[in-house]
């Protein structure tokens, strides 16, 4: 059994990655994804007890987008809208069963390594990228472990559930008796290392899309090891959070009935326990490649772009999963480490969104930008962090249902018209719904300009029959 000092201190050499700028015409990127990823993060401040060495040091070395949102909380419609640019109530790709190349708007539009091999770049990737179903093999040169297939096998407990959970289906958690080799995240980051270890002849966009924490969690037993059971903090809750809900949110969170079946087996520590763990073995293979980058002869040459597609409740609000509009779910990890552009240590607090990265990649490697592509390019952050923005950013969870987020306030308006407000500088929790009361009519009316304009009907879905994305959400 490995220690945890040892784990850890396997991971303790500094990362430099500002050596040399490269020129803008021939600037390499290096584009990582990790699913499923909430705040749970070092740097974040997420929970206290979680281990990730490898991404706090990332963050150190660029800029942190500390208030960083997904345009929408689950995985296919967040990912159609970074890799495309173009928000879920443009494009009518609501759901995770929604192909987007189906959508009218993204049937022919250009992804962004489409965009970048227009610039001349070869582009690569391994790993979950793309939602699982809807790889795009148009999109890549190649792709591990094959164009078709994204995701490498990996492997699973042989009894299940391994929690001894009925009726969760795949929120389900255990340790492994395995190492690392073992698990496909392995195997992508070893690929992407290869990559890193050929000297660029030319400017290159290499994306490593790491699985874990996305669900089942089950990871080698020494990670769960590093987070003995009794000593597990749980998120704060309030047990009567859903009192001033609206019925329409209230739905969304009863809808899995995720939180009943976990606390009545007594089994949150162990749920938190096992997410800990995976987002620590995420972050051991996240620190390989970046070891590899920097030891390897590309060191300085490579653009880094780091982000997860979007949050994870375990247990706010009392739900799990994501498939809201609340904080836990619509807030994301987003760094950025620009070599010539970014200093280390910069925190930006400006509400951004995934969607933001296309324009600000196009604006990086002089690629050009499709009219297509919404949000705005972050470069100016990159410089200054502390640059000013006006705007609030979107998240559209189902059609017609969308969150604001600004510096201070969450705006969240249903189909239905229903709202709920909160104030993050009293209420960081998001405990109190104030949209009720007459005293923020103002806030609202400011705020709810942003809203979409247009909701556009839904893509069709991969059984081949159209939705109003009001369906339940399939997990992804």
């Amino acid at each position: 059994m490995v220690s945890r000092r040892a784990l850890l201190a396997a991971t303790a050499a500094p990362l430099v990655f500002c050596r040399n700028a490269p020129s803008a015409s021939r600037r390499n990127v290096l584009f990582i994804s990790i699913d499923d990823l909430n705040d749970w993060v070092g740097c974040l401040g997420g929970h206290p007890q979680t281990r990730t060495p490898n991404l706090d040091r990332l963050a150190s070395t660029g800029v942190l987008f500390s208030n960083a949102h997904c345009a929408a909380p689950l995985c296919n419609p967040s990912r159609a809208a970074l890799m495309f640019g173009a928000r879920p109530s443009t494009s009518g790709v609501y759901s995770n069963d929604e192909p987007y190349r189906k959508s009218p708007l993204l049937e022919n539009a250009l992804s962004i390594p489409q965009a970048l091999r227009g610039a001349g770049y070869t582009v690569m990737g391994a790993g979950k990228i793309y939602h699982g179903n809807y790889p795009d093999p148009q999109s890549w040169d190649d792709y591990w472990p094959s164009q078709q297939r994204n995701q490498p096998p990996t492997p699973e407990p042989a009894a299940k559930p391994a929690n001894g959970i009925q009726g969760s289906g795949n929120l389900d958690w255990g340790p492994l008796d395995k190492g690392d080799e073992d698990m496909g995240d392995y195997g992508v980051a070893d690929w992407t290392i290869k990559q890193l270890a050929r000297k660029s002849s030319g400017p290159r966009f290499l994306a490593c899309g790491i699985y874990k924490p996305h669900l089942p969690w089950y990871v080698p037993r020494k990670y769960f090891d590093l987070f003995p059971l009794d000593s597990i903090e749980l998120p704060a809750v309030n047990p009567n959070d859903l009192d001033d809900i609206p019925p329409a949110g209230v739905k969304i969170a009863r809808s899995n009935k995720d939180h009943q079946r976990i606390t009545g087996a007594h089994a949150w520590k162990a749920a938190a326990r096992a997410y800990l763990a995976s987002i620590a073995f995420a972050d051991a293979q996240v620190g390989r490649v970046l070891r590899a980058l920097e030891t390897g002869p590309n060191a300085g040459g490579f653009d880094i772009v780091l982000w997860s597609d979007h949050g994870w409740h375990l247990g706010e609000k009392l739900h799990w999963r994501k498939f809201t509009l609340w904080e836990e779910a619509t807030r994301n990890v987003l760094m950025m480490t620009v070599p010539g552009v970014t200093k280390p240590g910069g925190r930006c607090t400006r509400a951004v969104n995934l969607l933001d990265i296309y324009p600000t990649l196009t604006e990086l490697t002089g690629a050009r930008k499709p009219e297509t592509v919404e949000g705005e390019s972050l470069v100016r952050f990159l410089k200054n962090p502390q640059a000013p923005k006006g705007t609030p950013t979107l998240t559209t969870f189902r059609r017609g249902n969308h969150a604001l987020r600004d510096e201070r306030w969450r705006f969240i308006r249903y189909a239905d018209g229903a709202e709920e407000l909160y104030d993050h500088s009293n209420d960081p929790n998001e405990w109190e719904n104030l949209a009720a009361k007459p005293e923020h009519a103002a806030v609202k009316q400011r705020l709810e300009n942003y809203f979409p304009k247009i909701d556009a009907p839904a893509s069709p879905t991969g059984r081949g029959n159209g939705n109003e994305g009001g369906h339940a959400p399939v997990e992804g």
